[in-house]
Formats: structure tokens, C-alpha cells, sequence
């Protein structure tokens, strides 16, 4: 089994790198960890299933610390598997507690009641993103007198097949209500990297998969965008600071276009 690469053997569900950074981007990984705490078990998963992306986006917590440090920026990043509760997901979403996904059944989930959906949403989204609320908030408020205002970059993988059928695209841009930071990473990282890039692929707002933009970024008015970055590209830590090294300056350039 992959195991989880989140640092640290305590109960918390999240950590956060670099809180004091001095740079203008956030980033968030909600999915950086396959950790399952021991109150929940494994939910009846074998190593194989603990490890595939379904429990976790494989390298994105690697790109997000290395973005972190080359962006200067603080990294918000979850320490539960997505499999026991999905922060980028709203509440009453269907892949939030899945009983099933892409294929593999998920034992542990299967007819929860309400009392423990309710248990799982006290316990790991509402500290998770009421903490994340208030890190941003901070900024925000911060930004009166420094005029630096925060800019939510999550950052996620996504798997290079998916049904049999390969994925060409390697850099996938998504927005929720606002495109303009979006487009702008888009069109520098064509004009600068070797990468495959598109907006709003493999996924797109309309699966649902925007939450924590939503949540957090848009009731604030900040500029936001989600990256996902296809995990073949990610497999070791090489190729994670390698990535970065290419997207850093690409998420610099694209906030200076649309602020200039």
C-alpha cells in the first residue's frame, strides 16, 4: 500500500504549512491524504483499494508543498481520506460518503444512517472548512492595510485512464462563478509549459467539484481556480517539484495579467 505522506501521527484532520507565508496565493488540498483514523477502520478497503485514487489524489499534496515553498505561500491540506468524508463536496452530494466509486465497492459506507453522516460531517467537514474560513478571512482582512489581497488555488490529480479510455489532456484548469484567474493560467501555461492544458477538463463546475471555491473564495469576492493535474505526472518527488517548477511561475504571470 501507498501510504499516506501527510506528516504527524495525531488525530487532527488537517494541517497547515507555512501559515505565516508572505505571499499572495492559498492553497488548499483537500484530497492529499489516504489516512484512514482508526475510529472509522478501513471500510472493509484492502491496501490495493487504500492506495488508488479513489481514497486520495496521489501526488497533489507533493505539487501543493512544493508550490507552496517555490510560492511562498501557506498549504491547507486534509489528513482524512475522501473516502470518509469528501471536503470538496457539499453535504448532501451523493459522493460524499460514497458507497461506491469508479468501480470499487466501499463496504464502510454502505447504508449510513443519518446519525453518521451527521457524526462525520461535525467531526471532519465543518472543523476543516470553518478553520480554512477563517485562515482566508484573516487575509482578507489583512489585505485593508497591505493591500494583498488572497488569491484559493486548490490543487488536485486526477487518474490517466478512466474506463479503459486514456486521458491526452495533463493540466486541467477549473473555475466555479469566476473564469478570469482560470483562463489566465490556462492561456499562460500553453504560451510557456509543455503541458496539455484545458479549461474545465476532465472535469468541469457542473460536476459539483467546484465546493470549496464556492464555500470559500466567492462569498469573499477573491480570485480563485482549481488546478488538477493528471497523476502519472506526479509519481515521484521529482516529478512533483518538477511540476511545480513549471506551474509556479504560471499562477505569478496569470495573477499579474488579470490584476495589471
Amino acid at each position: 500500500m501507498q501510504v499516506d505522506p501527510t506528516q504527524g501521527s495525531d488525530d487532527s484532520i488537517f494541517t497547515i504549512d507555512a501559515p505565516d507565508a508572505a505571499g499572495p496565493f492559498f492553497l488548499v488540498c483537500e484530497h492529499a491524504s489516504n489516512r484512514f483514523p482508526a475510529e472509522y477502520g478501513t471500510l472493509g478497503l484492502d491496501d490495493e483499494a487504500q492506495a488508488a485514487c479513489i481514497a486520495w489524489d496521489p501526488g497533489a499534496l507533493g505539487l501543493a508543498q512544493n508550490l507552496s515553498r517555490l510560492l511562498d505561500a501557506p498549504l491547507f491540506s486534509a489528513r482524512v481520506s475522501r473516502l470518509i468524508y469528501d471536503l470538496n463536496r457539499p453535504p448532501l452530494a451523493a459522493t460524499v460518503m460514497p458507497a461506491q466509486s469508479k468501480g470499487w465497492q466501499i463496504p464502510g459506507n454502505a447504508d449510513l444512517t443519518a446519525q453518521e453522516r451527521l457524526r462525520r460531517l461535525d467531526a471532519i467537514y465543518i472543523p476543516f472548512h470553518d478553520r480554512l474560513r477563517r485562515e482566508i478571512l484573516r487575509r482578507v482582512m489583512l489585505a485593508t492595510e497591505t493591500g494583498q489581497v488572497p488569491v484559493l488555488v486548490t490543487v488536485h490529480s486526477f487518474a490517466p485512464v478512466v474506463d479503459g479510455e486514456p486521458r491526452s489532456v495533463e493540466f486541467g484548469v477549473i473555475h466555479d462563478a469566476d473564469p478570469l484567474l482560470a483562463q489566465a493560467v490556462v492561456d499562460l501555461a500553453r504560451e510557456t509549459t509543455p503541458l496539455i492544458t484545458a479549461l474545465n477538463e476532465p472535469y468541469s463546475e457542473t460536476e459539483d467539484i467546484t465546493h470549496t471555491l464556492r464555500l470559500q473564495a466567492t462569498p469573499c469576492g477573491i480570485a480563485n481556480v482549481m488546478l488538477e493535474i493528471r497523476n502519472d505526472l506526479l509519481s515521484t518527488p521529482e516529478a512533483q517539484a518538477h511540476v511545480a517548477a513549471m506551474l509556479a511561475p504560471v499562477l505569478r504571470g496569470a495573477l499579474e495579467r488579470i490584476t495589471a
